[in-house]
Protein backbone atom coordinates (compact mmCIF):
# COMPACT_ATOMS: atom_id res chain seq x y z
CA UNK A 1 0.00 0.00 0.00
CA UNK A 2 1.43 3.37 -1.03
CA UNK A 3 0.66 6.26 1.32
CA UNK A 4 1.86 9.85 1.42
CA UNK A 5 2.19 11.24 4.94
CA UNK A 6 2.69 14.82 3.76
CA UNK A 7 3.14 16.52 0.42
CA UNK A 8 1.95 15.43 -3.02
CA UNK A 9 1.19 11.85 -4.00
CA UNK A 10 2.75 11.74 -7.50
CA UNK A 11 1.28 8.27 -8.05
CA UNK A 12 -2.27 9.60 -7.74
CA UNK A 13 -4.03 9.30 -11.15
CA UNK A 14 -4.80 13.02 -10.96
CA UNK A 15 -1.12 13.74 -11.55
CA UNK A 16 0.05 13.36 -15.14
CA UNK A 17 3.19 14.45 -16.98
CA UNK A 18 2.63 16.13 -20.34
CA UNK A 19 5.93 16.23 -22.21
CA UNK A 20 6.52 19.40 -24.25
CA UNK A 21 7.75 19.35 -27.82
CA UNK A 22 10.04 21.39 -30.05
CA UNK A 23 8.61 24.24 -32.13
CA UNK A 24 8.25 22.71 -35.64
CA UNK A 25 8.65 26.13 -37.23
CA UNK A 26 12.22 26.28 -35.88
CA UNK A 27 13.27 22.67 -35.33
CA UNK A 28 12.60 20.54 -38.39
CA UNK A 29 14.60 17.95 -40.43
CA UNK A 30 17.74 19.10 -42.22
CA UNK A 31 16.49 17.77 -45.56
CA UNK A 32 13.54 20.20 -45.70
CA UNK A 33 15.58 22.66 -47.72
CA UNK A 34 12.64 24.90 -48.64
CA UNK A 35 12.01 25.68 -44.97
CA UNK A 36 15.61 26.49 -44.04
CA UNK A 37 16.46 30.19 -43.51
CA UNK A 38 18.97 30.78 -46.28
CA UNK A 39 19.87 34.25 -45.01
CA UNK A 40 21.65 32.84 -41.93
CA UNK A 41 23.28 29.72 -43.38
CA UNK A 42 26.51 31.55 -44.22
CA UNK A 43 26.50 33.07 -40.73
CA UNK A 44 26.23 29.60 -39.19
CA UNK A 45 29.09 28.27 -41.31
CA UNK A 46 31.23 31.22 -40.22
CA UNK A 47 30.27 30.57 -36.61
CA UNK A 48 31.56 27.00 -36.87
CA UNK A 49 34.56 27.33 -39.18
CA UNK A 50 35.42 31.02 -39.55
CA UNK A 51 35.74 34.23 -37.54
CA UNK A 52 32.24 35.15 -36.29
CA UNK A 53 31.22 38.32 -34.50
CA UNK A 54 30.60 36.40 -31.27
CA UNK A 55 33.33 35.23 -28.87
CA UNK A 56 34.96 31.90 -29.71
CA UNK A 57 38.06 29.78 -29.24
CA UNK A 58 39.63 27.15 -31.47
CA UNK A 59 39.79 26.86 -35.24
CA UNK A 60 38.96 23.46 -36.75
CA UNK A 61 41.85 22.68 -39.09
CA UNK A 62 40.32 19.62 -40.79
CA UNK A 63 36.82 20.56 -41.91
CA UNK A 64 36.21 17.21 -43.61
CA UNK A 65 35.67 15.45 -40.29
CA UNK A 66 32.12 15.11 -38.89
CA UNK A 67 31.12 17.28 -35.93
CA UNK A 68 30.22 16.17 -32.44
CA UNK A 69 27.99 19.00 -31.21
CA UNK A 70 27.04 19.99 -27.67
CA UNK A 71 24.96 23.00 -26.63
CA UNK A 72 23.95 23.83 -23.07
CA UNK A 73 24.51 26.08 -20.09
CA UNK A 74 28.07 25.98 -18.85
CA UNK A 75 27.71 24.52 -15.38
CA UNK A 76 28.77 21.40 -13.53
CA UNK A 77 25.47 19.52 -13.90
CA UNK A 78 25.33 20.07 -17.67
CA UNK A 79 28.88 18.62 -17.79
CA UNK A 80 29.98 20.25 -21.05
CA UNK A 81 33.54 20.64 -19.77
CA UNK A 82 33.39 16.95 -18.89
CA UNK A 83 32.63 16.15 -22.53
CA UNK A 84 35.63 18.24 -23.61
CA UNK A 85 37.82 16.21 -21.25
CA UNK A 86 36.47 12.86 -22.52
CA UNK A 87 37.17 13.96 -26.07
CA UNK A 88 40.62 15.33 -25.21
CA UNK A 89 41.72 12.02 -23.70
CA UNK A 90 40.57 9.84 -26.61
CA UNK A 91 43.10 10.13 -29.45
CA UNK A 92 41.08 7.93 -31.81
CA UNK A 93 37.94 10.03 -31.38
CA UNK A 94 39.96 13.20 -32.00
CA UNK A 95 41.17 11.72 -35.28
CA UNK A 96 37.64 10.71 -36.31
CA UNK A 97 35.67 13.89 -35.47
CA UNK A 98 35.83 17.52 -34.44
CA UNK A 99 34.07 18.80 -31.34
CA UNK A 100 31.80 21.86 -31.41
CA UNK A 101 30.57 23.24 -28.08
CA UNK A 102 28.18 26.17 -27.77
CA UNK A 103 27.37 27.69 -24.40
CA UNK A 104 28.39 29.96 -21.58
CA UNK A 105 30.77 32.89 -21.68
CA UNK A 106 34.37 32.62 -22.77
CA UNK A 107 35.68 35.30 -20.41
CA UNK A 108 35.56 34.65 -16.69
CA UNK A 109 35.03 38.32 -15.89
CA UNK A 110 31.81 38.37 -17.95
CA UNK A 111 30.11 35.73 -15.78
CA UNK A 112 28.42 36.50 -12.49
CA UNK A 113 27.84 32.85 -11.65
CA UNK A 114 30.44 31.04 -9.55
CA UNK A 115 29.69 27.61 -11.04
CA UNK A 116 29.97 28.95 -14.59
CA UNK A 117 33.24 30.76 -13.83
CA UNK A 118 34.74 27.48 -12.59
CA UNK A 119 33.62 25.71 -15.78
CA UNK A 120 35.03 28.51 -17.97
CA UNK A 121 38.41 28.20 -16.26
CA UNK A 122 38.32 24.41 -16.53
CA UNK A 123 37.48 24.48 -20.25
CA UNK A 124 40.29 26.93 -21.03
CA UNK A 125 42.68 24.76 -19.02
CA UNK A 126 41.64 21.70 -21.06
CA UNK A 127 42.31 23.61 -24.31
CA UNK A 128 45.82 24.43 -23.08
CA UNK A 129 46.62 21.11 -21.42
CA UNK A 130 45.56 18.90 -24.35
CA UNK A 131 46.32 21.27 -27.23
CA UNK A 132 42.75 21.33 -28.53
CA UNK A 133 42.91 24.44 -30.71
CA UNK A 134 42.75 22.47 -33.99
CA UNK A 135 40.11 19.94 -32.86
CA UNK A 136 37.62 21.83 -30.69
CA UNK A 137 35.56 24.90 -31.47
CA UNK A 138 34.02 26.75 -28.51
CA UNK A 139 31.38 29.40 -29.26
CA UNK A 140 29.62 31.51 -26.64
CA UNK A 141 25.95 30.90 -25.87
CA UNK A 142 23.39 31.59 -28.61
CA UNK A 143 19.90 32.86 -27.79
CA UNK A 144 18.47 33.29 -31.29
CA UNK A 145 16.26 30.22 -31.80
CA UNK A 146 16.49 30.42 -35.60
CA UNK A 147 20.28 30.25 -35.41
CA UNK A 148 20.08 27.38 -32.93
CA UNK A 149 17.75 25.42 -35.22
CA UNK A 150 20.04 25.95 -38.18
CA UNK A 151 23.05 24.90 -36.08
CA UNK A 152 21.48 21.47 -35.54
CA UNK A 153 20.79 21.13 -39.25
CA UNK A 154 24.29 22.36 -40.20
CA UNK A 155 25.84 19.61 -38.06
CA UNK A 156 23.45 17.12 -39.67
CA UNK A 157 24.66 18.30 -43.09
CA UNK A 158 28.17 17.30 -41.95
CA UNK A 159 26.86 13.84 -40.91
CA UNK A 160 27.70 14.60 -37.29
CA UNK A 161 25.94 13.92 -33.98
CA UNK A 162 24.59 15.77 -30.96
CA UNK A 163 25.89 14.94 -27.47
CA UNK A 164 24.05 15.78 -24.25
CA UNK A 165 26.44 14.72 -21.44
CA UNK A 166 24.58 16.07 -18.37
CA UNK A 167 25.04 14.37 -15.01
CA UNK A 168 21.24 14.63 -14.73
CA UNK A 169 18.61 16.10 -17.07
CA UNK A 170 15.05 16.64 -15.84
CA UNK A 171 13.53 16.47 -19.33
CA UNK A 172 15.93 17.17 -22.19
CA UNK A 173 14.46 19.72 -24.57
CA UNK A 174 17.71 20.02 -26.55
CA UNK A 175 17.51 16.26 -27.11
CA UNK A 176 14.05 16.64 -28.67
CA UNK A 177 15.23 19.62 -30.73
CA UNK A 178 18.22 17.68 -32.03
CA UNK A 179 16.18 14.60 -32.91
CA UNK A 180 13.58 16.82 -34.62
CA UNK A 181 16.37 18.12 -36.84
CA UNK A 182 17.39 14.61 -37.87
CA UNK A 183 20.64 14.75 -35.93
CA UNK A 184 21.70 11.44 -34.30
CA UNK A 185 21.77 12.06 -30.56
CA UNK A 186 23.77 10.72 -27.62
CA UNK A 187 22.22 11.71 -24.28
CA UNK A 188 22.56 11.00 -20.58
CA UNK A 189 20.71 8.00 -19.22
CA UNK A 190 19.99 9.85 -15.99
CA UNK A 191 16.68 11.68 -16.32
CA UNK A 192 14.27 12.44 -19.14
CA UNK A 193 16.43 11.36 -22.12
CA UNK A 194 16.27 7.75 -20.90
CA UNK A 195 12.58 7.79 -21.85
CA UNK A 196 12.88 10.03 -24.92
CA UNK A 197 15.52 7.92 -26.69
CA UNK A 198 15.22 4.26 -27.59
CA UNK A 199 18.84 3.17 -27.34
CA UNK A 200 20.28 2.08 -30.68
CA UNK A 201 17.07 2.89 -32.53
CA UNK A 202 16.30 6.61 -32.19
CA UNK A 203 19.56 7.63 -30.55
CA UNK A 204 21.96 6.42 -27.88
CA UNK A 205 22.05 6.45 -24.07
CA UNK A 206 25.34 7.36 -22.41
CA UNK A 207 26.53 7.17 -18.81
CA UNK A 208 28.12 10.52 -17.79
CA UNK A 209 30.06 8.76 -15.04
CA UNK A 210 31.83 6.57 -17.64
CA UNK A 211 33.64 8.94 -19.99
CA UNK A 212 35.83 6.34 -21.67
CA UNK A 213 32.87 4.09 -22.44
CA UNK A 214 30.95 7.08 -23.80
CA UNK A 215 33.68 8.09 -26.25
CA UNK A 216 34.05 4.44 -27.24
CA UNK A 217 30.33 4.34 -28.08
CA UNK A 218 30.55 7.53 -30.13
CA UNK A 219 33.61 6.29 -31.98
CA UNK A 220 31.90 2.98 -32.75
CA UNK A 221 28.96 4.86 -34.27
CA UNK A 222 31.20 7.10 -36.40
CA UNK A 223 33.13 4.08 -37.68
CA UNK A 224 29.94 2.19 -38.45
CA UNK A 225 28.81 5.21 -40.51
CA UNK A 226 32.09 5.17 -42.44
CA UNK A 227 31.57 1.51 -43.27
CA UNK A 228 27.84 1.88 -43.96
CA UNK A 229 26.44 5.40 -44.64
CA UNK A 230 22.99 3.96 -44.07
CA UNK A 231 23.78 3.56 -40.36
CA UNK A 232 23.68 7.34 -39.90
CA UNK A 233 20.43 7.61 -41.87
CA UNK A 234 18.72 4.91 -39.79
CA UNK A 235 19.39 6.66 -36.47
CA UNK A 236 18.52 10.03 -38.00
CA UNK A 237 15.18 8.72 -39.26
CA UNK A 238 14.52 6.91 -35.97
CA UNK A 239 14.97 10.14 -34.03
CA UNK A 240 12.60 12.08 -36.29
CA UNK A 241 9.93 9.38 -36.04
CA UNK A 242 10.25 9.16 -32.26
CA UNK A 243 9.64 12.90 -31.86
CA UNK A 244 6.72 12.83 -34.30
CA UNK A 245 5.14 9.99 -32.32
CA UNK A 246 5.64 11.31 -28.80
CA UNK A 247 7.08 14.82 -28.56
CA UNK A 248 5.37 17.28 -30.86
CA UNK A 249 3.31 20.40 -30.09
CA UNK A 250 0.04 19.10 -31.55
CA UNK A 251 0.25 16.01 -29.32
CA UNK A 252 1.18 18.20 -26.34
CA UNK A 253 -1.84 20.48 -26.93
CA UNK A 254 -4.20 17.54 -27.50
CA UNK A 255 -3.08 15.73 -24.33
CA UNK A 256 -3.30 18.90 -22.28
CA UNK A 257 -6.86 19.57 -23.45
CA UNK A 258 -7.93 15.98 -22.76
CA UNK A 259 -6.50 16.09 -19.23
CA UNK A 260 -8.10 19.47 -18.55
CA UNK A 261 -11.49 17.98 -19.47
CA UNK A 262 -10.86 14.99 -17.22
CA UNK A 263 -9.85 17.25 -14.32
CA UNK A 264 -12.94 19.37 -14.88
CA UNK A 265 -15.10 16.26 -14.71
CA UNK A 266 -13.35 15.12 -11.51
CA UNK A 267 -13.95 18.51 -9.89
CA UNK A 268 -17.64 18.29 -10.82
CA UNK A 269 -18.00 14.75 -9.45
CA UNK A 270 -16.02 15.49 -6.28
CA UNK A 271 -18.22 18.54 -5.71
CA UNK A 272 -21.34 16.35 -5.93
CA UNK A 273 -19.78 13.89 -3.52
CA UNK A 274 -19.03 16.68 -1.04
CA UNK A 275 -22.63 17.96 -1.26
CA UNK A 276 -23.99 14.47 -0.62
CA UNK A 277 -21.61 13.95 2.31
CA UNK A 278 -22.59 17.28 3.86
CA UNK A 279 -26.30 16.44 3.60
CA UNK A 280 -25.66 13.03 5.13
CA UNK A 281 -23.73 14.54 8.05
CA UNK A 282 -26.46 17.13 8.61
CA UNK A 283 -29.00 14.30 8.76
CA UNK A 284 -26.91 12.39 11.30
CA UNK A 285 -26.54 15.52 13.38
CA UNK A 286 -30.23 16.39 13.22
CA UNK A 287 -31.60 12.91 13.92
CA UNK A 288 -29.00 11.50 16.32
CA UNK A 289 -26.48 13.94 17.73
CA UNK A 290 -28.83 16.83 18.50
CA UNK A 291 -31.31 14.71 20.45
CA UNK A 292 -28.43 12.97 22.22
CA UNK A 293 -26.78 16.26 23.20
CA UNK A 294 -30.16 17.54 24.45
CA UNK A 295 -30.54 14.46 26.70
CA UNK A 296 -27.01 14.94 28.04
CA UNK A 297 -27.78 18.57 28.97
CA UNK A 298 -31.07 17.58 30.64
CA UNK A 299 -29.26 14.89 32.65
CA UNK A 300 -26.68 17.42 33.92
CA UNK A 301 -29.43 19.86 34.89
CA UNK A 302 -31.06 17.17 37.08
Amino acid sequence: LYRVVSGIDCFDPKFNIVSPGADPRVFFPYFKEANRPREIRQEIETMVYGSPDCAYRGLLSDQTKPLLFCMSRLDRIKNMAGLVEWYAKDDELRKAANLLIVGGRLRVEESGDRDEREQIERTHWLFDEYDLEDNVRWVEMQTDKNKVGELYRFVADQRGAFVQPALFEAFGLTVVESMSSGLPTFATRYGGPLEIIEDGKSGFHIDPTQGALTTEKMLAFLRSCEADPGAWDRISKGGIERVEERYNWSLYASTLLKLSRIYGFWRYISSLERDETRRYLEMIYGLLLRPLSKKVLEHHEH
